[in-house]
Parts: structure tokens; sequence; C-alpha cells
């Protein structure tokens, strides 16, 4: 009888989507190409125009609390609560990759309070740090040394900015003055000289909490003008040296600026908004400001009018707290407070007149810092290249799964994967739930608003247009549902689903009540519900059809699962067993095979429903009788999404035997931040899956390619790629292998070929066959002349081993050491190695992992051997002497039969 192959399913992390940053500092090197950002205590550097991550620098375990990356990218400087500053050298790896070393060149300790804000100069030689305590201090970032130290500010340094002014602009003398400079005075210098021409200084703009500003001549170490007009945090500065104007905003919804030779004020500009980022373009002509509102805008600098048209203030996290400006690829890029980055492009500016007024700057790219905490997800577009995020917000992301790549950082068409592709803008709270249609095309979303909204995706246009708000539920939507039938393959529908929209969804409300949406024919009419009913007693979690769109079913808070006609809305049973609240329903698909119950045989041919529920249990049931086949225990938390996996469709190869049939498996998704795979069948663990750190709320798969895709309060995306063909091709790839070198090993053993045996069996692990090889070369009588282990051939193997093999084939005689049948063996081994090798060898070999633990087995057993033949020895001197004794006496005994025995050990028979 032949016995069932046993299938392996595993599944392995592809690829994932993990947050880049969480707040803090933002840098970019000269060129646009380098991202660094903060990711909590660590520090990320980011390639911009692939979003590939080139580096990932660990912290000391205190959030990060400024970053900077020089102009040229060849250093990195990270400031943490731990009051440390650290310096990083940057440089490319050698090969091929793009990765990044970062090597740690020192660590300081720049202030007795926290950094609060840093700046580093155009060549990337100094470093500007300011901190709680108001000191200013500048660093020779290659030095590692302090060259000045500021003082005036009377609180929190709040914005730093270097700038340069020539001679001519200066009015001074650049003439050296007649006294001889000190040798302080030259070190604090040397950092200077060497990068700036002796035609410029350097001077550095400092702002405080108390609206002041101060700048500081380097060359001087002192402050050339003190500015006193804003009256609240200062916190952003530009120069130009083309119009020679400086400008400052401020906390107090104000910019203003100053002429660079007298310091004076030339306009104040009134920006109406807490202005938290201010920058100077086209020669000092425009001004672009960034703040609480959340939208970048342009200023004329002369006539101090905004030229950008009136913009609706964003919401709460939209507010814009730093601009990054690159002149060489002609980009703004803009931080919020919501950990988004979004690129804006500057090149419609050159063209613009000053008068007229323009549109607001186009915008890019969008770039998540992070997801947040992602509580739905869903694959949309026909061809699934797209997937579609609720992300504990009012917004739903789509990102690209696409793996195109653009050389520029600005560019629109840049498509990587896990690239921000679109942003949905409609609801008014957060969304709790989301549904996709068979085509991928349409996307319905649930959220706290209580309103329910149905969305038309058509990637090819790059149009993601909101069609249609259903509005009647009284409490926020926590479940909803499209059908996922497909219509007839020659339909219109079919053949162009954009022009036509679903039939119809159901929603689910906290307010108990389930209600079917007529979806409206054109996105100007009014959708209403074609019914409502009052489904169940407590919230209802999820709302899922049957593989043909007749029956539903919804789950609820109320530990119970009804199944519903879809047409009537009437129930057609109720599922329950489940002690807490049901989390999660799915219908199985119409090809899945009747499935078993734990009491027997039990018949599904109406078909099967998997639930997952707060009990931290797995339930699958019968719509035949609605009764429960299987509970599905494993989860350690409550099990908060389930889904049948697709039956993977391989076309057979030629000449290959035929694969056995993989039985219907579930994946679930546990609070535990662990996915198990199920075997239906047996209601077996197939596999657990773990790369979450917080609880996984979405649980997706492709229906093509069978990659699942987990989400949860980590705000990683994890892609599961089903590995179990290719682990099962492996295996049984390795199990041939496998017989193949036991026959090699027996017939090296049979023909005695020494070599070739030893290593074979050591590396297939075969402790027991090399045991009796040498066993056998150990027993050779009579023992070949100068040889340890009884034959020269075997000596000179053992004495050539390389480290891995010398370190195995100890392991192996430190457990025949320990027993006293096989410790001859282990001894007459022990002795060549010993001889054969040198002491500095075998001390390397136990510097390895396990290494000590190896020789140390080896020692101890040894010196308890060596004391038990000592023991003997002396025992055997006892012997001696006692027939020694018995000698002198003439007869030691009589023996039977006449024989005397003398000490001598001769018997001489008695006459």
């Amino acid at each position: 009888m032949s016995s069932r192959t046993k299938i392996i399913t595993t599944y392995d992390p592809e690829r994932t989507i993990q947050p880049i940053y969480t707040g803090g500092n933002v840098s970019l090197d000269r060129e646009g190409l380098i991202l660094a950002t903060c990711l909590g205590e660590e520090a990320l550097l980011t390639d911009l125009a692939t979003g590939q991550l080139l580096a990932r620098i660990e912290g000391d375990g205190e959030v990060l609390t400024t970053l900077l990356l020089t102009p040229s990218a060849s250093h990195l400087v990270a400031c943490s609560r731990s009051l440390s500053m650290k310096v990083y050298a940057l440089q490319r790896s050698e090969n091929d990759t793009p990765l990044i070393n970062a090597s740690l060149l020192r660590t300081l300790k720049p202030h007795s309070t926290p950094v609060v804000t840093a700046a580093v100069d155009s060549t990337g030689t100094l470093l500007a740090t300011g901190s709680a305590d108001g000191v200013i201090k500048l660093w020779d970032i290659r030095g590692g040394y302090v060259t000045h130290t500021f003082r005036g500010h009377a609180g929190v340094i709040s914005a730093l900015h270097f700038f340069e002014v020539f001679a001519n602009e200066r009015g001074i003398n650049t003439k050296s003055h007649n006294k001889r400079p000190s040798r302080r005075d030259l070190q604090q210098n040397e950092s200077m000289s060497r990068s700036h021409d002796s035609g410029s200084t350097f001077r550095l703009a400092s702002g405080s909490e108390d609206g002041k500003i101060r700048i500081w001549d380097l060359a001087k170490r002192k402050p050339v003008a003190t500015l006193d007009s804003h009256v609240s945090v200062v916190r952003s500065f530009d120069y130009s040296a083309d119009s020679h104007i400086f400008i400052s905003a401020s906390r107090d919804k104000t910019a203003i600026v100053w002429d660079a030779s007298t310091w004076k004020s030339r306009k104040v500009m009134p920006i109406l908004e807490s202005v938290e980022a201010v920058g100077l373009l086209e020669e000092g002509t425009l001004m672009y400001t960034g703040g609480e509102h959340g939208r970048l805008r342009i200023w004329n600098v002369e006539t101090g009018r905004e030229l950008t048209e009136e913009q609706e203030a964003g919401r709460e996290g939209d507010g814009i707290v730093h601009v990054l400006r690159n002149s060489s690829q002609r980009f703004l890029l803009s931080v919020h407070s919501d950990q988004s980055l979004i690129l804006h492009s500057t090149a419609s500016l050159s063209k613009s007149r000053s008068e007229v007024l323009i549109e607001p700057l186009p915008i890019l790219r969008r770039i998540s810092g992070t997801h947040d905490e992602i509580i739905d997800l869903a694959y949309v577009t026909p061809d699934r290249s797209l997937l579609a995020l609720a992300t504990n917000s009012e917004n739903i992301r789509l990102v690209s799964l696409a793996s195109s790549k653009s050389d520029s950082p600005s560019a629109k068409s840049a498509r990587y994967f896990g690239a921000d592709v679109a942003l949905l803008e409609g609801h008014e709270d957060i969304i709790i739930c989301l549904s996709v249609d068979w085509s991928g095309c349409w996307l319905a979303t649930g959220a706290k608003d209580n309103t329910a909204r149905l969305w038309r995706i058509d990637h090819a246009s790059n149009s993601y247009q909101l069609y249609a708000t259903f509005t009647g539920h009284a409490e926020s939507i926590g479940a909803i549902s499209l059908p996922s039938t497909a219509p007839p393959h020659d339909s219109p529908e079919r053949t162009n689903p954009l022009d036509h929209t679903p039939p119809y969804l159901l929603t689910g409300s906290q307010d108990r009540t389930i209600k079917r949406w007529n979806v409206p024919k054109t996105s100007s009419s009014s959708s209403r519900a074609l019914y409502t009913r009052k489904a169940h007693d407590k919230d209802i979690n999820a709302i899922s059809f049957s593989p043909a769109s007749s029956l539903f079913a919804s789950a609820s808070q109320d530990r119970t699962v009804k199944i519903w006609s879809a047409e009537e809305g009437e129930v057609q049973g109720i599922l329950r067993g489940h002690r807490r609240g049901v989390w999660s329903v799915v219908f199985a698909p119409k090809d899945t095979p009747p499935t078993s119950g734990e009491n027997g045989p039990a018949s599904s041919n109406r078909g099967l429903v998997v639930t997952g529920s707060g009990d931290k249990s797995v339930k699958i049931w019968s719509l035949n009788d609605y009764s429960c086949l299987r509970t599905l225990e494993g989860h350690t938390n409550s099990v908060l999404k389930v889904l049948w996996l697709p039956t993977p469709t391989s076309s057979p190869t030629p000449n290959a035997l035929p694969s056995p049939k993989r039985p219907p498996l579930i994946a679930s998704a546990g609070g535990d931040g662990l996915l198990k795979v199920w075997d239906a069948s047996t209601g077996e663990v197939a596999a657990t899956l773990d790369n979450h750190t917080d609880r996984i709320w979405a649980l997706t798969v492709n229906p093509e390619t069978g990659m699942l895709v987990s989400g949860g309060g980590d705000s990683v995306v994890t892609f599961w790629k089903d590995t179990s063909s290719a682990t099962a091709a492996q295996t049984s790839a390795a199990a041939t292998q496998r017989v193949e070198q036991d026959q090699e090993l027996q017939n090296h053993i049979h023909t005695g070929n020494y070599r070739e045996a030893i290593t074979l069996a050591l590396a297939l692990n075969h402790p027991a066959r090399l045991l009796s090889l040498l066993q056998s070369v150990v027993d050779t009588r009579p023992p070949e002349a100068g040889s340890i282990s009884g034959v020269n051939a075997v000596d000179e193997i053992l004495g050539s081993l390389g480290d891995e093999q010398l370190l195995s084939l100890l392991a192996r005689v430190r457990d025949w050491n320990t027993n006293a049948r096989t410790c001859v063996v282990a001894q007459r081994v022990l002795g060549v190695v010993v001889r054969k090798y040198s002491a500095e060898r075998l001390a390397g070999l136990g510097r390895r992992r396990g290494g000590r633990e190896v020789v140390e087995a080896l020692r101890v057993y040894t010196e308890r051997h060596y004391r038990r033949v000592e023991e003997l020895w002396g025992e055997s001197w006892l012997v001696d002497f006692l027939l020694g004794g018995m000698e002198q006496l003439g007869v030691v005994g009589e023996g039977e039969g006449g024989e005397d025995v003398r000490g001598d050990g001769d018997v001489v028979m008695v006459g």
C-alpha cells in the first residue's frame, strides 16, 4: 500500500513596506538623491528615486532629536535625548549594490541638554548645534572639536542657518590685522580656511523662542547684529546673495525681509498662520512659506503679495513642520506633522510673472513616512498592481506594487514598490473597513463618519474618483462588502468593468443594522437603501458574500454569525458557539472539497464558512445544518481576520511526477502578532508566520499568485510568498542526494578508501558509521609500524582536516569519550589530533563558536580515564608485591590435580 506524501506548507516574507519616518528631522544631500530620516532611535538613509533602504543606523536607546546629512553625503550627524552626538562617515559599498556603509567616527557630548536644532554649512565642514540651554556651538565635523561657542540667547535655540557673505557685500577690509593670532585662533580657523576663500566669510544666523535673532561673524566670533522684531518663536531663515536680503519667519504669523547690509527691516509680511518654514526662490524674488495650515504658499518678496491662489486649510495633522529645498532637481520637500513627505515641483516658477496668480505647486510624489496602524487593506486594479490601505485616518492610501524605477527623485512617474500613488480623500473620520469587487476597479469604504463611499479606480489614466456616498446609518460603519461574483465572460460588465458599477453593496454598523444599497447608475444620482435589517444585538464587525453572492454572512460582537439571503435579506441560519465576539467571517470558495468534522464525516454540499473570534479560536461551519465542524485553537490572543487560501494552479512539467493535492488551507491573523495557516481537513497548524510586533488587523490574498499580505498595528505590511512547492522540491532533492551519498559512503567503507569515507561521514553527519570505520582501524592486527590509530593512512587523513571538519570530528570524539565501550577509539583519535596539530591551531578551535564546550568536555573525561588507569596501575603493584612475597615462601598455593603454582607464574607438575 502506498503511503500518502505529506505536504509541507511554508511561507516566506518576500517583501515588506516599513516605516521610514516617525517624526524629527529630515535631511537631504546636495543632489537630492539621499534622504535621511529619523525612525525613533534609528537613523535611516533612503534612495529618494527608488525608495530603496540604503542604510539603517542603530541608536543608543533614546529617541533622536536632530539628524543632519552633509551636502556631499560624506557624514551623518545624529543627536539623541541621551545628550550624545554621534558622527558617522558614509561610504558607498564596494560591490555593485547601492547600499551605504556607515562607520562611527566619534561620540561626543555637545551640550548639557538635548540638541534641539542643528545646521551644516554648504561645504560640509562646519556643524552648528543649538540646545535648550541657549548655547550655540560650532564643530569641525572631520576633526571633532569645537571651533566656536556663542552665548547670548535667553531661551531654547529654535533655528540655525549658515550663509556666505562676500567682501564687496560686507564693505569690510579683508586684509589681516597686524596682531599676531594665537595658537587657539589658528586651530579654530583652520577648518574654515581649508574650504572658504579669502574673499568671503561665513556667518551664522540663530533664533530663539524669545523671538530674537542674532547674526554671528565666524571670523570675529561675535554677533554683528541683533534683530528684535518677532514676538514668538523664530522657526526658519534664508539668505539670498543675489538680492542681498535675509528673511526670517516665526510662529507670530509673520515673515520679515531684512536688508543684509544694514540689518534693517525692509518689510513685514503678514502670513496669517503660524509659520514653520520659509525660503527664497528665483534669485530672491519669490518666497515660499509653510505652516500650520499644511499648504505651501508662494509670495512676491518685493510687493509682499501672495501669488498662489487661495487654498483651503488642511486638517489637523496636515501642518508643515519643515521644508527642504533642492535647486538641482527643482523641487521642494515638505514634511508634515502626520509623518508624510510631499515633493512639490518648482519648475513652473521660472516662467511665471511676479504679478500673476499661479496655481499651487504641482505635487510630484507623496511619501508616507509611516502608515500608522493599518486597519484594513485590499488589492485593487485588474492586475492587482496597487494596494489600498486604511491607516487609522480619514483617507485611503494607494501604494504601488510594481518594481519600476526612476533615475530622478522628482519624477512623477516613479512607481517603485511601496511608492504612494494616490490619496483618496472624502471621509471625515477614520476609515474602518474596505471591500473591492471582482475586477479591482471599484473600492467601497466604511468609516466612523457613519457613511460608506464607493471609489472608481482607473489606474491606467491615474484617475481615482469618488463615485457615490451612502448615508443612512446612525453610527459608525464597521463592515462593508461588494459582491464577488464575476459576470459572464462575454458580457459588457466583464469586458469594461470601469463603465459598469457593482449592482449593490452591503454595510453593517454599530447601530446593529445591515443595509443593502443600490449603486446609482451615474455619480450624480442619489443612492438609497433597498432594505434595512435589525441584525444583531451588538456591533457588526464583518460582512462576507458567498461565492455565488446569493448568501451573505454577518459577524457581531454578540458572539453569533448569521447567514442571510442576499436578495430578500432574510435570516437562513445562525452560527452559535463562540464565547466572545466574532471579528471575521468568510465563505469557502466554491471548489473547496468537503471537510470532515471532529465527530466523524460531515456533509458540506452547501459550502463552508470560517470564523475568527475574540475567544482565540477559529471555527469551520457547515452550511447544511449550521453546525461547527472543527475548532482550531492555537492563537494566544483574539483572532481578528480569517480567509481561505486559493488552491495553487500550476501546469505540470513534462516527465514530472504528479504532485500530491494540497488540502484546503485557512489563514488567520491574531492580536498576538502571528499569522497561522491551518489545514482545514485535519485542523492542524500547517505553518506559523511571524514578522509583526503588534496585532495584525488586516489580511488579504492575491487570488492569482496566492501572495498573502498582512498589515498591523506596527505599521508594517508584509508580503508572504507561498514557497511550499519550492520547499517540497528542495526536500525531495535533498532526500535523493542523501540516499546517493549514503550509498557512496558505504562504497568507500567497503573498498577501504579512508579519506573519502571519513570526510563524507563528517559531511553527512553519520557518527555511527564513522565510529564503525575508526573502530575497524583501531582493531587492525597487527597495527602498522609508527601508527597511532593503527593505520598510517588514517593518521595522515586525521592530521589534514579543515577547521570545520576538525571541530566536527572532536565533537564526535567528545561523545564517544563519555562511553567506556567507545572511549578507546576516542583516545586513539584524540592522540592523533594532539600530535598532528599545533597548540595554536587547537587553541583557535577553542575560541570558535561551540569549540570551548567541546574542548572542556574532552578534558574532563580524558582526565577521568587517566585517573582510572592510574588506579589500575597502583593496584597492579599491589598484586606484584603479594605474588613476590608468596614466591619467597616456595609454594604459593596448591592447585587442583597436584599442580603447584609459583609466584613467577610458571606451572610445575608435582611428582
